[in-house]
């Protein structure tokens, strides 16, 4: 089945994240490391939503299968890769200024809510190590980039093999 079939699952891998704030950025780095890579499934496309998580949802009509990339601080050593749903990550809600103010969590909260959000949704969080001024990761979050590709890479695969699975194809 190519990525061109009418019944090929949408998918997306979104990586967000300030790249001005060191590792911070690290769905942004990987997002980038993705841009030439030969291992992708055909059809998915990539995302850098940056820092602008709610306008990126914008794009996200008809997507079936959502892969975030981004940095988490979930009590690991830095460069731990953790592998979540939504239900894994509700937040508790916060006062927010301004919309400039919204998380990447607190957006795919709302447009889960709004049933906005894509019906499956896989979180590959990292570790910080060091989230300051500087566009360099530290070390240990530069040397996971690649394990983290894989990781999003093998979702996808994943993802596209389900898909056929659905469409009776042979």
């Amino acid at each position: 089945m190519s990525s061109n079939s009418k019944n090929a699952l949408r998918t997306v891998i979104m990586g967000a994240g300030n790249i001005l704030m060191k590792d911070d950025g690290i769905g942004v780095h990987v997002v980038q490391a993705m841009q030439n890579n030969q291992g992708l499934p055909g059809g998915v496309e990539l995302i850098d939503a940056g820092t602008a998580a709610l306008d990126t949802f914008n794009l996200l009509d008809g997507v079936e299968k959502l892969i975030i990339i981004d940095a988490i601080k979930g009590g690991g050593m830095p460069g731990t890769i953790y592998k979540l749903t939504p239900d894994d990550i509700r937040e508790k809600p916060r006062n927010t200024i301004s919309l400039h103010q919204m998380s990447l969590l607190q957006a795919l909260a709302s447009n889960l809510l709004l049933g906005s959000a894509p019906s499956d949704i896989t979180i590959i969080g990292v570790e910080p190590k060091e989230i300051s001024m500087g566009t360099e990761l530290s070390e240990e979050i530069a040397g996971r980039v690649e394990a983290i590709v894989e990781i999003a890479i093998e979702i996808a695969h994943d993802t596209c093999r389900k898909g056929r699975d659905n469409t009776n194809e042979v």
